[in-house]
């Protein structure tokens, strides 16, 4: 192909995908972004971090923290500090952590891959437990046994521990947490689930 055919058909695919506004030059532009958010930028996104869920929507309410528009950290710490204390984090260490004032069902958080002897008490971590999908838990313990690295998770807004966040292994670990990219954001895709989930599971997120 010539160069001058070649310029042809860049000019000619650029307006169909962002400047013909038929029904034809909608549906080329919607199959454009798909392949190429589904192709390109998430295989290097994944690459990047070094995780295969760089993005993660969070689908329950055991991270919550805000209850209603009254309340503080402080509150919430006072309803959460027996939970705390019988674990051995006071109220100053958990100040430091990331994530201290949780996070919501709906929000998209962005997650690396870090080394297990780099995840710290705090950090909230995104791991396989067995479950529909993977949770996204905070950090309470971590042991070392037989070179291997045990970590131990709780929800903020969970009274205790579930059975299979007690011993998390290594490779059952997708990723650490970094930050909230967008709040809410991940209702978009959550809305279509909804009705498949127990009825305490659905809407949105109370304090416990």
């Amino acid at each position: 192909m010539k160069k001058e055919e070649v310029k042809k058909f860049w000019k000619k695919f650029w307006f169909i995908v962002w400047k013909d506004n038929s029904f034809k030059g909608w549906v080329i532009s919607i199959l454009f972004l798909f392949i190429v958010i589904k192709f390109i930028f998430f295989p290097l996104l994944n690459l990047a971090t070094g995780t295969t869920l760089p993005l993660a929507i969070v689908e329950s309410c055991s991270m919550y923290h805000k209850g209603n528009i009254f309340s503080s950290f402080d509150n919430w710490w006072e309803r959460h500090e027996d939970k705390y204390e019988k674990l051995k984090i006071d109220v100053s260490e958990f100040q430091k952590f990331n994530f201290r004032r949780g996070f919501s069902k709906g929000d998209i958080l962005f997650a690396v891959r870090t080394k297990p002897e780099k995840l710290e008490i705090g950090d909230v971590i995104i791991f396989e437990g067995g479950q529909r999908n993977p949770i996204i838990h905070r950090i309470i313990d971590i042991k070392k046994e037989n070179g291997e690295y045990i970590f131990s998770t709780i929800g903020d807004n969970n009274n205790g521990q579930l059975s299979f966040e007690e011993d998390i292994n290594d490779d059952e670990i997708i990723g650490r947490a970094v930050f909230r990219v967008v709040p809410y954001l991940g209702w978009v895709k959550l809305i279509f689930f909804e009705g498949s989930r127990s009825v305490s599971e659905r809407g949105f997120c109370s304090e416990n």
